[in-house]
C-alpha cells in the first residue's frame, strides 16, 4: 500500500505504528503473557507491589494489574475508534454535502453545526450520558450525537476550494450525476485532512472514555476500563500507587502513539508542491 509506505517512512509514522502494533500483540497474547483472570478476586493476594509474580501488582480485590490494563486496553481501543470514526463518517458526509449543494443546505447544516459546537464537549457529553444512564451503548450514542461537528466544519471548507477547481467544472459541463461528483471527485480530495485530524481526536477521546469512567457515567464495574481503574484506586493512592501509575500510564502510551501516527499521516499524505 503506497500510503503505508509513505507513513513508515517518517520517523513519527513509523514509531507511532510500533507501538499500535505492540499494544494489539499484547492484547492478543494476554493468555500467553498473564496467566490470571483480569475479573478473579484473590483477597489473599490484594494491593501486591509489582513483582516477578505479579509485574504491575495487584489492587485492593487481588486482581492483576498487568492482565487488567491488557484487558482494558480491548475496552479503551474499541470504545475510541467506534466513537471517533462512526462520527467522522457522519461528519464528513455532512461537510460534503454542505459544501457541495451551497444556499439553503448548507445554511441549515453549518446552523445545526453551530448550534452543537456552542455547547462545551464535556458538558454536553456528560448531560446526555446523565440522562440516557451510564453504559458503553450510551457513550457510543452520545459522541455520535457530539464528536461529528469537527469533521463537518473540515470537510465543509475543503469542499468549498475544491468544487471551484477547473477539474470539478469539467465533471459539470460533463453532466456527471451530483452523487458521481461528490464521492468519486471531491470526497477523495477533501477527506485527507479529516483522517489526520481524526488521528488526534482518538486521544481525545480516550481520555474522555477514562474522564467518563473516573465520573461514574462510562464503563461500570467490574470492567477492566483503563480510567475506571484509576477511580478505583483513588482510597489506596498512599498503600498501592502502582494501581493507578500503570493505567495512567497506559492512556499516555496510547495517546502518544496515535498523536506520532497522525503527525506520520499529516506527512505522508501532504501533496507536493
Amino acid at each position: 500500500m503506497p500510503i503505508l509506505r509513505k507513513l513508515l517512512r517518517t520517523p513519527a509514522g513509523a514509531i507511532g505504528l510500533l507501538m499500535l502494533a505492540v499494544t494489539l500483540a499484547a492484547t492478543l497474547m494476554t493468555p500467553i503473557l498473564s496467566p490470571y483472570d483480569p475479573l478473579a478476586l484473590d483477597f489473599a493476594a490484594a494491593m501486591q507491589p509489582p513483582s516477578t509474580a505479579h509485574w504491575f501488582g495487584t489492587d485492593n480485590f487481588g486482581r492483576d494489574i498487568f492482565t487488567r490494563i491488557l484487558a482494558g486496553a480491548v475496552f479503551d481501543l474499541r470504545l475510541a475508534l467506534v466513537c471517533v470514526f462512526g462520527p467522522m463518517i457522519m461528519g464528513v458526509m455532512i461537510g460534503l454535502v454542505a459544501g457541495f449543494y451551497g444556499g439553503i443546505v448548507d445554511a441549515a447544516l453549518m446552523r445545526l453545526t453551530d448550534i452543537v459546537w456552542a455547547f462545551p464537549f464535556y458538558v454536553l457529553i456528560l448531560a446526555i450520558v446523565g440522562v440516557l444512564g451510564p453504559s458503553e451503548a450510551n457513550l457510543y450514542i452520545a459522541f455520535f450525537i457530539v464528536n461529528w461537528i469537527g469533521y463537518a466544519r473540515i470537510v465543509r471548507g475543503e469542499t468549498l476550494l475544491v468544487s471551484r477547481l477547473e477539474f470539478i467544472e469539467a465533471t459539470r459541463v460533463l453532466r456527471f450525476g451530483k452523487p458521481r461528483v461528490m464521492l468519486r471527485h471531491i470526497l477523495p480530495n477533501v477527506v485527507t485532512p479529516a483522517v489526520v485530524y481524526s488521528m488526534s481526536d482518538v486521544v481525545l477521546t480516550v481520555q474522555a472514555v477514562a474522564a467518563m469512567s473516573f465520573f461514574g457515567l462510562g464503563v461500570q464495574p467490574p470492567a477492566p476500563e483503563w480510567g475506571l481503574l484509576i477511580v478505583e484506586s483513588i482510597d489506596y493512592m498512599r498503600e498501592a500507587p502502582w494501581m493507578a501509575i500503570f493505567p495512567g500510564l497506559a492512556i499516555v502510551w496510547i495517546g502518544i502513539a496515535f498523536s506520532l501516527l497522525g503527525e506520520g499521516l499529516a506527512t505522508a499524505l501532504k501533496p507536493k508542491g
